[in-house]
């Protein structure tokens, strides 16, 4: 999907579900890694993440747009547009937006770090220094158990 056609998306979805305009620019950011979307609110566009459009069906990709457009219409109309609002959740709720952007599937681990004493397992993307750190729960050393 490009900017342009997300932008055209957008504003459709504004249009059937908030019955308002959209008027700002809609585009991806291939900088968020967390959320679904972003909306900003010095120009008051929207970003979304692309690998999770890429990702996701129909109806996840309208549900993360309903959200940002809940911040954006919100915003407009000078209500509570945070999360925490009570206009937010219900607007959210009555639009059919979802409320958290589902999660990537993760990296698989690389290393794997267990305690030598109580067993709690440590799985890492990284690399640790076993010198350094040590478990959590029990303060013993840690051992390497597998290495991708």
């Amino acid at each position: 999907m490009s900017d342009q056609e997300l932008q055209q998306l957008v504003e459709a979805v504004s249009l059937r579900d908030f019955h308002r305009p959209f008027v700002h620019r809609a585009t991806f950011n291939r900088r968020l890694r967390s959320t679904g979307g972003r909306f900003h609110l010095p120009d008051e566009n929207l970003d979304f993440n692309p690998s999770l459009f890429a990702a996701e069906d129909e109806t996840v990709r309208i549900g993360i747009i309903r959200h940002e457009l809940c911040h954006y219409h919100l915003y407009r109309l000078h209500r509570g547009f945070h999360h925490r609002d009570q206009d937010f959740k219900q607007l959210l709720a009555q639009v059919g937006g979802l409320r958290y952007a589902p999660r990537l599937a993760s990296k698989p681990v690389r290393y794997l770090y267990r305690c030598s004493y109580c067993g709690l397992e440590y799985p890492r993307q990284r690399r640790i220094n076993l010198r350094r750190f040590a478990c959590g729960r029990c303060h013993h050393p840690l051992v390497l158990v597998a290495a991708n």
